[in-house]
This record gives structure tokens, C-alpha cells and sequence, in this order.
């Protein structure tokens, strides 16, 4: 992984050299615009709407739009004259129980690495929120931009997690909200709860599932790539609209508990094979 940005978090009155890396990746298959005839890529020139000529990237500023269309032009001398107090510093402000924060509010993830002098007082930060089962809430400028952020552990890693200002949540405002709510009758919530105990299991593992449509764009490509037709994928039918809810929900318990009934089976059968083997090999 290569570092994106350096700086430190400081907690209290310790600071800690650290470097950040992205946890995550994006891992769809990337297409480009092209002709459809030859395969040329498309390609976009910056054009300047007033003098109708190509600009220059090194000529480019960004530029704030008002109401009545004027433009108000800020080019990146004038962004570095804004006050970030937390520019390079990861600037831990209080700590709170992870449960506390809505992941409505959670935005991009990312990796604290110490630098080697600082090995020690990261061990002693990670351990010490491992412990008390807090999170730390910071400030921190990265891209010129500053944003709240929570750090927390993670397979013994310190992650920092950027978050939405408060402002940034849209409050949700649906009709049904201000109507009167239907009445649910208490077999259909109890239904509703035997289908969820029926679909739960005891950890997430991510590990089972997959981006089936990644996996068919990749082999469609792999398949023109090798000069051989494509076939199309067939679509899942579009569910009915839901009549009777209890009888919907009886039929997908049902369908639950059918699932799993073969998974159920297959424990005991390993068990015998390798007790079998195992007298034979004695």
C-alpha cells in the first residue's frame, strides 16, 4: 500500500507520528467511453465558455457560483489562507461508546501506520481504546478540507473513519411519517421475528458473498477477449406485490428453514467418514 498523507494523532498531550492509507478499494471493472464503430476512446477538451478556446490545466482555478450566475473565481493561493487547525494533525477531541454514533454518519476508512519512533505510544493508544471500549471523536484536514473522525481498532490497527458533519445528514421527510402508522397485527410481528431468527447467524462473514455481476462482467470480457460469443446472463424476476403479509411471511420462514436443513445435515456425515478413517488407518 503507498501512503497518501503524513501527519499525527495527538492525544493529550502525546503526539504520534503516524501515516494513512486507504482501507478500502473500489473493485469494479472500469470502463471508458469509446466509438462504438472502431473502439476510439472519447476524449473531453476544457474549454473556456466565455473566450471559446481550450484552457490550460495550469490555467485552471475553481470557482463559486452564485445565485444571479456570476461567478466568484478562488484559485489555490487564496485556499491556503484558511484556517485549518487540524492540518496534519489528527486532533483527538473526546471518546465516546462506538454505539453512540450512527453509521448513517460515517464516511471513507482509513489506516494509521506508526512511524518507527512512534511504535510505543500508538500500542499504548490502540490498547487503552481497545480496553475501555470507547472510540476516540477527532478533527482533521486532509484535501484541504476539514472533517469529524472516530478512531477506533481494528485487527490491532488503528482505522480512522471520516464522518459527515452534522448538517450533511439529510433529515428523512415522508409522507407516511405524518400519518397515521398501520396497525400490525401481533402474529404478523411475531412472524416477522421467526424470520429473522430463522435468516440470523451469530458473526457477519463477508466472506460469503460475492459481486456476481463484477464476476460476469469480468468473464463476458475474458469471453471476447478469446473471440467467443456472450451469452446473456438470465434476470432474476421482479418479486409480485405482496397481498397477504402473513402468508408471504410463513412461505419465506419456511423457505428459510429449508435452506439450511441441508447444511445441517452435511456435519454429522464428515464426522463418520473421518472416524472411519481414521480406525482404518489405526
Amino acid at each position: 500500500m503507498r501512503s497518501m498523507w503524513k501527519g499525527s494523532v495527538s492525544f493529550g498531550l502525546v503526539t504520534i507520528p503516524i501515516s494513512l492509507y486507504a482501507a478500502t478499494e473500489n473493485k469494479n471493472v472500469s470502463l471508458r467511453q469509446v466509438h462504438a464503430s472502431d473502439g476510439g476512446r472519447i476524449q473531453y477538451k476544457r474549454y473556456c465558455s466565455i473566450e471559446n478556446v481550450e484552457v490550460p490545466y495550469a490555467d485552471i482555478a475553481k470557482g463559486y457560483e452564485l445565485d444571479d450566475g456570476e461567478m466568484v473565481v478562488i484559485t489555490d493561493d487564496d485556499l491556503k489562507e484558511l484556517p485549518l487547525s487540524s492540518s496534519n494533525v489528527i486532533d483527538v477531541l473526546e471518546f465516546v461508546p462506538l454505539e453512540a454514533i450512527d453509521p448513517l454518519h460515517y464516511d471513507k476508512h482509513y489506516y494509521l501506520e506508526p512511524q518507527k519512533p512512534a511504535v510505543k505510544p500508538y500500542v499504548l493508544l490502540r490498547d487503552a481504546l481497545h480496553k475501555s471500549g470507547h472510540v476516540a471523536i477527532a478533527k482533521v484536514a486532509l484535501r484541504q478540507r476539514e472533517t469529524l473522525a472516530l478512531l477506533r481498532v481494528h485487527n490491532d490497527v488503528l482505522v480512522m473513519t471520516t464522518m459527515l458533519w452534522p448538517d450533511e445528514v439529510r433529515t428523512p421527510d415522508f409522507g407516511f411519517l405524518n400519518e397515521d402508522p398501520p396497525q400490525v397485527r401481533s402474529q404478523e410481528l411475531a412472524m416477522a421475528g421467526s424470520l429473522i431468527d430463522s435468516l440470523s447467524e451469530p458473526v457477519f462473514d463477508p466472506g460469503k458473498y460475492t459481486d456476481s455481476y463484477r464476476e460476469a462482467l469480468e468473464s463476458m470480457i475474458e469471453a471476447k477477449v478469446a473471440g467467443k460469443d456472450t451469452r446473456k446472463t438470465p434476470k432474476r424476476a421482479a418479486k409480485s406485490e405482496v397481498v397477504d403479509l402473513m402468508a408471504a411471511l410463513e412461505a419465506s420462514v419456511s423457505e428459510a428453514k429449508k435452506a439450511r436443513k441441508p447444511a445441517a445435515r452435511k456435519t454429522p456425515a464428515k464426522k463418520t467418514t473421518t472416524t472411519r478413517r481414521s480406525s482404518k488407518s489405526a
